[in-house]
């Protein structure tokens, strides 16, 4: 494995220098970098074309120019833009707006589509296989710019307008009674008696849920409130020990059901630093539940303690996220008429000059990043849905599928422990190239939202035809594909023991 990475490195290094050059060179000869000044009618005019032409080195041959980045390179330093900023400064500020603004869409992407996929591909051929395949084309087919104007028209300035007095429509309340009775029918595996009594059984829920959530202006300002958070809790408690221990021995099902109790307890007893934390609190309570629910875990799980353990603590973070979330919703009243009644964006990375608490700052970043957020997560969510349900489909016809299933093995330890680590192999690629993809930034996303991130350094530098900032971004988004793509080889070492690396 060592000598792999090594090799792996050597290998990279040289193919990133090559590559840096031939992008350097291309960038110079893409155009005039003076062009702008010499349209200029100041007096100093020729003063600021000798000091553009003194920072960009332009007196000096391309291939010199080349050799003294690199050797600024290799002592740390990124040089100057041609206007005389640090690349520097440049350069982390639009990293840190990326990763605020890709990252998460990508984690979501991956963690949902590879979810649906599978459900997909285990109800093959059912109505919700046949409703994913077609969401998903539609989605991957669809153009980004044009989701990313009909979010900013729909989703941002009509929902806006309909917060001023935010009850539903007969009509839209029709439409999500239909909806959701639609999802529970697809759910459903069965005749199509059953599937019929689980479209109505939708159906009414849905209608009863959206009617009370528009009589009470639920909307207007938003909350869980700890019943809720109680039972979704609890519901998350009794899937997640479903799926990763069976609900046979019941120590697991105590454990994570202890972990929801106590989340709940906590968030009673804690409330006065939840009033205004810090990210450390945040984080250090993070900590502490998983302390706590491994706890819980080893004391609960008996024979089955680490899967008691696993149940415990996802649990356990589950809990803490809807508490997390329920502090942020009742904050969006107060947040909503800070900002006029405009709570989601559709520009920008933050509201100019805005100051609040704790919730109401991440508040604001929220309503910034949805927009963007959601149009990225459209179009990566259908691509991880088709890949990951070929790849079950495939794993689910092997032979040692089969063979699980003829030792009598339940049929959740053939999906999950079988099947879907096998089935993840394919998938590791695509998700090394889509983080490889983060750093690099979203270059028409961060056009039609003003994001200036590292996409808008990077075209920035090519129409100011500037090599340092485009170099800029290629070192940083360079390394990242080389380091994600060994990440990725080594992660089909771990998921396939049958594949060596030497």
């Amino acid at each position: 494995m060592l000598v792999f990475i090594a090799r792996r490195l050597v290998i990279s290094f040289f193919v990133l220098l090559a590559a840096t050059f031939i992008i350097y060179v291309l960038t110079a000869l893409s155009g005039d970098p003076l062009e702008d000044l010499r349209q200029d009618n100041s007096p100093n005019k020729a003063l600021k074309i000798a000091g553009r032409i003194e920072r960009m080195e332009l007196d000096v041959p391309i291939p010199i120019r080349y050799i003294g980045w690199l050797g600024r390179l290799v002592q740390g330093e990124l040089g100057v833009n041609r206007d005389g900023q640090e690349i520097a400064p440049l350069l982390g500020n639009a990293l840190s707006a990326t990763l605020q603004l890709v990252l998460a869409a990508t984690v979501m992407a991956i963690i949902v589509g590879i979810v649906t996929g599978i459900v997909s591909a285990l109800r093959q051929y059912s109505g919700f296989d046949y409703t994913v395949t077609f969401a998903a084309f539609v989605c991957f087919s669809l153009p980004l710019f044009w989701i990313a104007v009909m979010l900013k028209q729909y989703m941002a300035i009509e929902f806006n307008n309909w917060l001023k007095d935010p009850s539903i429509p007969p009509t839209v309340l029709g439409g999500l009674t239909l909806l959701g009775g639609l999802i529970f029918g697809a759910l459903t595996v069965g005749d199509r008696k059953r599937r019929l009594l689980s479209f109505a059984v939708g159906a009414a829920i849905s209608g009863v849920l959206f009617t009370l959530l528009s009589v009470t202006r639920w909307f207007a300002d938003p909350g869980f409130g700890l019943p809720l958070v109680l039972a979704m809790s609890a519901a998350a408690a009794v899937g997640i020990t479903a799926l990763s221990a069976g609900l046979r021995q019941l120590g697991p099902l105590y454990a994570a059901l202890g972990a929801t109790l106590v989340g709940a307890l906590a968030s009673q007893v804690l409330a006065p630093v939840l009033v205004d934390p810090t990210w450390v609190e945040i984080i250090g309570l993070a900590l502490l539940t998983v302390a706590v629910c491994v706890g819980l875990g080893y004391a609960f799980g008996g024979i089955q303690r680490r899967q008691a353990i696993t149940a415990s603590v996802l649990t356990g973070l589950f809990t803490g996220t809807l508490i997390f979330v329920d502090h942020m919703l009742q904050a969006f009243d107060s947040y909503s008429h800070v900002v006029r009644g405009r709570p989601i964006s559709t520009i920008g990375a933050r509201t100019p000059n805005f100051a609040g608490d704790f919730w109401q700052l991440n508040l604001d970043s929220a309503g910034h990043l949805l927009l963007p957020s959601l149009a990225l997560i459209l179009i990566s969510l259908a691509t991880y849905t088709r890949y990951s349900r070929a790849s079950m489909l495939e794993v689910m016809n092997q032979d040692y599928v089969r063979t699980a299933r003829a030792k009598g093995l339940p049929e959740r330890t053939v999906v999950i422990k079988h099947a879907f680590r096998n089935g993840l192999i394919p998938i590791t690629t695509l998700m090394a190239f889509d983080f490889a993809g983060v750093i690099g930034g979203a270059v028409v996303t961060e056009n039609v939202f003003g994001w200036q991130g590292m996409g808008n350094l990077f075209i920035n530098g090519l129409r100011q035809v500037d090599p340092a900032p485009v170099m800029a971004f290629f070192i940083v988004t360079g390394t990242a594909i080389v380091v994600f793509n060994m990440i990725a080889d080594i992660l089909y070492a771990y998921l396939d023991p049958r594949i060596r690396l030497s």
